[in-house]
């Protein structure tokens, strides 16, 4: 159920333009130009797989007590059931929390909610805690991530990551963040409904990136501002031509005239206009130019200096004050303290280990340790944020300094000496010397960049006669119009090029989400046998943050919008056959699936589906689902699907439990053994209570049996065969059923032909005391006989012990 990694598209449209016959060599030369380097791929899980071995909570949701749910490692299906407020999906919202430090369920809800609520109200003693145990990497390395808090709100929490030796990890290295939002191995319930949102953007940008598509959108982009560049060049020289040509009819100079028969017309005389500017002295011009460049100069903005040289004192006290150069010595001192705390604790022992002193390490020496550790974090904390503080005051204060204007850097005067003054200030770190060096410099540059100003816009006045000005915006013309006439050249190539592009960004874009639409609409058949709707193609449009995932939906081959025309059932179908083939992509890391609550909304056909779908990808991974819904379980046991089952019970104050439920026919075999050994069981009780056990544990053989017939050799579906079972009463009901497929009919024969003597037994279930058993080795003899009927019973559908929920 994996994907191969995708080839390099880069290589791919390469090859394409290679083979573009129909381009001509400018188009390819500028296709190849903008063409994107191939982007830098994630990894995945830093360690390799990942697959969960327990799941904890504590003081969480609807956990009170610790309390941990151990699952089976490698792959297979697992279904955790229990009742609503049984505490189960408080199991899902802890993987998901410790992993990614979030929850969605809560995603997009009032904050109020969520802070009221993420607690569990009955252990208010209890620290709030979820942890998981990781299998990591192919020998499955135990890797433990826990989420504890130590405030009252929900983001006042840190995450503890150990390694199987206990030795502290990074998180970042067992579990690739950016593979958690793209192949997310969480579905919970909430997100079956709102992933289904009409647009799909999020998911239509997680596929982008998760088939390696984000060269196409960049590349695509780069086209099209190719050509928007181009566009807004050659308008440039349009608005200027047009400003130009209404100036020039208001001098009466022959040169004007001149000029606006050079602007004039389809095709502008460039060397017609070089000729008439020509006309002055190339040395002249350079001055002009030059005293121009000077007149606009421009320092630094005070106002922003000021800003900057504020923050810049503000952080430098606030450093100062926090000590932020002892911040690693405060988180040293508190991990020895720490350790002196866990030392004293593990030992019991009051005496120093390290000075041997007596008596000194007692409860209220540790009480003051943990004070201090607190007060230590605190320090360190505070001193962590003032120098991050400083940072970015730092930075600030660099990025305002600008260097020397290309233009200015060759000559030797005083304003460029005062420049390099202010560029010299980006080699300053200290924050409060950075202020004072930032607050003089620019105040320096700014008066000579004033001074110069004045001194150019005055030279420049020697020069006003009438053509002057016109001269100026003549030159600044025919540098907008060169420039025009390179951009409308490019222009049509660019154009060219997107026109040849767009369709190849199609075609590759659908290829790579093929095998995804393809497992997508498996999905949907399985779970939508019958349904009237179909899911076709599933294709992505447009970009990244502007895109949306289209759904090819038809209703008896006529298409109809999904969102219309979906059941709530349909749309949750949906929703799973788009996660799946997202959460189980070749380069996610996870060996595992969480789905919370699928089962909602489904019809018996779907929740048979369902159960072959999860059954189909358990083969490879580790699928966790969570459901109060037994249909489930029905379906499991309906379709001879191998599972572990863990049931989760909530008892008062949030007492959470959970077990394994084992196979019904072993289990009652078990508990009537345990009581047939019991040499104190008064014989009354032995009489009446051994025979109604065994009569379970053959009732259980025979529904397993019934429902395998019903279905193998009736063809029933799962209603059907749920109706049929829940009609029956007695036990000769039961083995009527499980034995000739018809309840109606006399069992007798069948059941001696397959257990000589079994007739007799089920007679003896029936009369209860009436059938005594007044020593140990005969109630033994009957749950020996009972665990013969039953494997019988299994055996003559060919069900014994092959199949089913484990």
């Amino acid at each position: 159920m994996t994907d191969q990694p995708p080839a390099s598209l880069r290589a791919l449209l390469l090859d394409r333009l290679h083979h573009a016959d129909d381009l001509t060599p400018q188009v390819r030369e500028l296709l190849r130009e903008l063409l994107p380097d191939e982007p830098a791929r994630s990894s995945g899980g830093r360690a390799g797989p990942v697959q969960l071995r327990s799941i904890t909570a504590a003081g969480w949701r609807g956990v009170g007590p610790r309390t941990a749910l151990e699952l089976p490692p490698g792959p297979g299906l697992v279904v955790v059931a229990g009742p609503n407020g049984s505490g189960k999906s408080s199991f899902a919202e802890a993987a998901e929390t410790a992993l990614t430090g979030r929850n969605s369920r809560w995603d997009g809800r009032r904050a109020t909610d969520w802070q009221k609520g993420w607690r569990n109200l009955h252990s208010p003693d209890v620290t709030p805690e979820v942890c998981v145990e990781l299998a990591v990497g192919g020998r499955g390395e135990a890797v433990t991530v826990r989420r504890t808090w130590h405030g009252l709100k929900v983001d006042e929490a840190r995450t503890k990551v150990e390694g199987p030796d206990s030795s502290e990890r990074k998180l970042e290295e067992v579990v690739d963040a950016e593979a958690l939002d793209l192949a997310r191995p969480f579905l919970p319930y909430s997100e079956l409904g709102s992933m289904i949102n009409g647009t799909l953007g999020g998911l239509h940008d997680a596929f982008f990136k998760l088939l390696g598509l984000e060269l196409l959108a960049e590349f695509d982009g780069r086209v099209k501002n190719a050509v928007s560049e181009c566009e807004q060049v050659i308008k440039h020289a349009d608005a200027l031509t047009t400003q130009l040509l209404d100036a020039l009819g208001t001098l009466d100079d022959p040169r004007s005239r001149e000029a606006t028969e050079a602007l004039s017309g389809t095709r502008r005389d460039l060397g017609r206009v070089r000729a008439l500017l020509g006309s002055r002295t190339l040395a002249a011009e350079a001055e002009l130019a030059r005293l121009r460049q000077l007149a606009s100069l421009a320092g630094p903005d005070l106002a922003e200096v000021g800003g900057a040289v504020g923050q810049l004192r503000e952080a430098a006290a606030a450093a100062e004050e926090a000590r932020y150069g002892g911040a690693e010595e405060a988180r040293r001192l508190a991990r020895l303290l720490e350790a002196a705390i866990e030392h004293q604790r593990r030992s019991g022992s009051s005496d120093c280990p390290v000075c041997g002193a007596e008596n000194q390490l007692d409860r209220a020496w540790a009480e003051q340790a943990r004070t201090e550790v607190e007060r230590l974090q605190a320090e360190a904390a505070d001193a962590e944020a003032a120098r991050q503080e400083v940072a970015v005051a730092v930075r600030a204060g660099h990025d305002l300094v600008q260097p020397v204007p290309v233009w200015l850097r060759d000559e030797a005067s005083p304003l460029v000496r005062v420049w390099q003054e202010w560029v010299q200030c980006r080699d300053v770190t200290h924050p409060r010397e950075l202020a004072n060096r930032v607050e003089h410099a620019a105040a320096a540059l700014d008066d000579a960049c004033r001074q110069v100003r004045e001194e150019a816009v005055q030279r420049l006045s020697a020069h006003d006669v009438a053509w002057q000005p016109f001269a100026v915006r003549l030159a600044e013309w025919l540098g907008a119009e060169e420039a025009a006439e390179v951009a409308r050249e490019r222009r049509k190539h660019a154009r060219r090029a997107r026109a040849w592009l767009r369709p190849i960004i199609d075609e590759l874009r659908d290829e790579r989400l093929r095998p995804f639409a393809q497992r997508s609409q498996e999905v949907w058949q399985k779970l939508c046998e019958h349904s009237s709707v179909t899911l076709g193609s599933v294709t992505l449009a447009g970009t990244p943050g502007r895109g949306k995932v289209e759904l090819d939906v038809s209703v008896d081959d006529m298409c109809a919008p999904a969102y219309s025309v979906m059941s709530q059932g349909e749309l949750h179908s949906l929703a799973l056959s788009l996660f799946l083939p997202r959460a189980t992509h070749a380069e996610s890391p996870f060996g595992f699936l969480v789905i919370d609550d699928p089962v909602q909304s489904m019809d018996p056909e779907k929740v048979e589906g369902l159960a072959r779908v999860l059954d189909a990808y358990a083969q490879d991974r580790q699928v966790i689902v969570f459901t109060h819904d037994t249909r489930l379980q029905q379906a499991i046991a309906h379709l001879g699907i191998k599972a572990t089952v863990l049931r989760v019970s909530r008892q008062t104050d949030s007492v959470v439990g959970v077990e394994t439920l084992t196979d019904p026919v072993e289990q009652a075999l078990a508990e009537a053994r345990a009581v047939s050994l019991d040499r104190s069981l008064p014989q009354d009780v032995a009489d009446h209570v051994l025979p109604a056990m065994c009569r379970v544990a053959v009732e259980a053989a025979c529904l397993e049996t019934a429902r395998r017939r019903l279905r193998d050799e009736k063809g029933l579906g799962l209603r059907a065969v749920e109706e049929r079972v829940e009609s029956l009463e007695r036990t000769k009901t039961y083995v009527s059923l499980a034995l000739l497929g018809d309840e109606q009919q006399p069992a007798r024969a069948a059941v001696e032909r397959i257990c000589p003597g079994g007739w007799a037994l089920i007679e003896t279930f029936n009369s209860g005391a009436h059938t005594p058993l007044p020593t140990v080795d005969d109630r033994r003899n009957l749950v020996r006989r009972t665990k013969a009927l039953a494997a019988a019973i299994r055996s003559s559908a060919g069900t014994h012990s092959t199949g089913g929920a484990r």
